[in-house]
């Protein structure tokens, strides 16, 4: 094993505005061996999310994740298999997922939130990082504590046709919840409507706007917002609660990119006229309830009451691009890389 080659996307300089293909490089280093107490994980499918890019800046850690730094792998999320172990609680040809790095192979201890792996054979061996991983978890539990949706309920979720937004937009569907996405073409709006069965999707790109968009659709007022964009969206949507609202703060991805505050919001009185919640979690608060969820995410699947959306793109060498077109919008659901397949499900 120590003379197979691991190929590695490192950080190669710290994105200044959205990331561009040239923050990032791939380099061939030796396949690590395991310590005792660790395991080598094959990586099989490489998880692109948003909410990463905030730790490319120089100096952006905030005490949840380290910032990244240069010339090193990329932190991410992986599926994958273990192939060596050194751990008790880890064999070969165990299937995980958890936090490692952008790369052929990564070593683990088990505590970068590993979570083994029995995947269902009627269900892509992919989805395990999106609909049923830490996407389709962080929907489920932001929707199901802080949401709350209730049949008739007017359920608004912003960035509807990405990886988050398309579950939570169906788990509040699932809930009999009216949901009305916000996303950024007409071509989006058509599939979040025809393909995801949502009840109507505003352009915030075209000509309407978003504010005369949600004066259209949502004009008896909003009780959830799944909020994963804050700024200027968030603003817009907060001067439509209804009383008694709940705000799921999940992402903010209008802030990823810049390297000053962004302004506001200003419409943060309606909070408090409206006796509305609003509120922030972190899906690794519920690392003990995954399995529970993933069985009812699974089930909601197979029942075909839940679609999971995704884009596969072949070969680690496309893991850069890929991030970089993520952020031009260039997606719709889950966006992950295959480095490799399992040699058995």
């Amino acid at each position: 094993m120590s003379s197979r080659v691991n190929t590695q996307v490192v950080l190669r300089a710290h994105p200044e505005g959205p990331p561009r293909e040239g923050d990032f490089a791939c380099v061939q280093t030796t396949v690590p061996r395991p310590a005792d107490g660790q395991f080598l994980i094959r990586n099989l499918y490489l998880s692109l999310d948003a909410g990463f890019r905030q730790w490319m800046n120089e100096g952006a850690g905030d005490g949840y994740l380290p910032a990244m730094e240069l010339n090193q792998p990329v932190m991410g999320l992986v599926l994958g298999e273990v192939v060596e172990s050194q751990h008790p609680d880890y064999s070969p040809g165990d299937l995980v997922m958890g936090r490692t790095r952008w790369e052929s192979f990564s070593l683990a201890d088990g505590n970068d939130y590993m979570t083994k792996l029995a995947p269902d054979p009627a269900v892509p061996i992919s989805h395990y990082l999106g609909v049923l991983g830490p996407t389709g978890l962080t929907a489920y539990f932001g929707m199901r504590d802080i949401g709350r949706p209730k049949p008739g309920e007017t359920v608004l979720v912003s960035t509807a046709a990405g990886a988050v937004g398309s579950v939570a937009a169906q788990i509040a569907r699932i809930h009999g919840s009216r949901v009305i996405g916000l996303t950024s073409s007409d071509d989006k709006c058509r599939w979040l409507v025809d393909d995801m069965g949502l009840d109507g999707a505003i352009n915030y790109r075209s000509g309407e706007g978003i504010e005369a968009g949600l004066a259209r659709l949502c004009g008896d007022g909003i009780d959830v917002y799944f909020d994963n964009v804050g700024g200027a969206t968030l603003d817009a949507a907060l001067a439509h609660l209804r009383i008694g609202a709940r705000v799921v703060m999940c992402g903010a991805l209008a802030g990823y990119n810049d390297t000053k505050p962004l302004p506001g919001p200003f419409n943060m009185f309606k909070i408090i006229t409206q006796r509305a919640l609003l509120q922030g979690f972190m899906v690794t608060d519920y690392v003990a309830e995954y399995p529970a969820a993933i069985d009812e995410l699974a089930g909601w699947l197979k029942q075909g009451r839940l679609r999971g959306a995704e884009e596969v793109v072949e070969g680690i060498e496309q893991t850069g691009p890929a991030f970089c077109r993520m952020f031009a919008g260039g997606n719709r659901g889950k966006l992950v890389v295959r480095v490799g397949e399992p040699s058995r499900v």
